[in-house]
Formats: structure tokens, C-alpha cells, sequence
């Protein structure tokens, strides 16, 4: 299977993991619509978000990574989004909104913003912090 959230889910891709169990992963999405957006995945590979099986645990789990990534980036306002198209892989996205994020009323999909390593490793440890306190 060439699917690249299970080679980041295998570490045989770097990826900024803010949250790990036996079953999820969090991770920072290498082309952002804003900083701190992040992918929630289940570790077995899913098509589909509806096809996971423990979807209760899944969204409890997106429910918590949404407050620390609400927390840790100092916004009221996560969107959580399900596509499914761009990767096929179960997915939930959660994009941190802002005032002046260049999006508008609506996600822009088309507004990637260019944020360097530094910076984005700065933004996961925040998010863990935010995990644990």
C-alpha cells in the first residue's frame, strides 16, 4: 500500500506528531491552511472516516486535540473538516481560525501558508504542552 499517512504512522516519514496512542495520530499538515493545522488519523487504515470502527474514541480524540490546538494557538475558533479525496486514509482536519488569516468568512483551500521547520516544531511542542496541562 503506498499510502502516505501509514508511512508517517510507520516513522518511515518525519512528520510533527503532536499526539500519539495505540489507536490515533496527530500530526501537523505539511502544507497548512494556517498554522497548527493539524490531521487527526487512525493508526489502521481506514478509507473512510465513517468506516473506523471505534469512531466514538476517534472523535474523543479529535475533540482533544481541537482544545489543545485551541489552547496552545490562542483562537476561539477550530474548524474541523472531512474530505477524504486528497489522501485515502480516514482524516479529520482541524484548522485554527483567526481574525486576519487571509481566509475570509470560509477555509480558502488554495491559502497554503509557508511555514519553516522551526516554526512548525515550535507550534507541536506547543500543542503537546497544551495536551498535558
Amino acid at each position: 500500500m503506498d499510502c502516505v499517512f501509514c508511512k508517517i504512522i510507520n516513522k518511515e516519514i518525519p512528520a510533527y506528531i503532536v499526539y500519539e496512542d495505540d489507536d490515533f495520530l496527530a500530526f501537523l499538515d505539511v502544507r497548512p491552511l494556517n498554522p497548527g493545522h493539524t490531521l487527526v488519523v487512525p493508526k489502521k487504515h481506514y478509507r473512510w472516516v465513517w468506516d473506523v470502527k471505534n469512531i466514538g474514541k476517534y472523535y474523543e480524540i479529535v475533540a482533544k486535540i481541537a482544545r489543545a490546538v485551541k489552547k496552545a494557538l490562542e483562537t476561539d475558533h477550530v474548524v474541523s473538516l472531512v474530505f477524504g479525496e486528497e489522501v485515502s486514509h480516514a482524516h479529520v482536519w482541524l484548522v485554527p481560525r483567526y481574525d486576519d488569516d487571509g481566509h475570509g468568512g470560509v477555509i480558502d483551500l488554495e491559502n497554503i501558508k509557508n511555514i519553516n521547520e522551526e516554526e512548525m516544531t515550535n507550534i507541536a511542542q506547543k500543542i503537546k504542552n497544551s495536551l498535558t496541562k
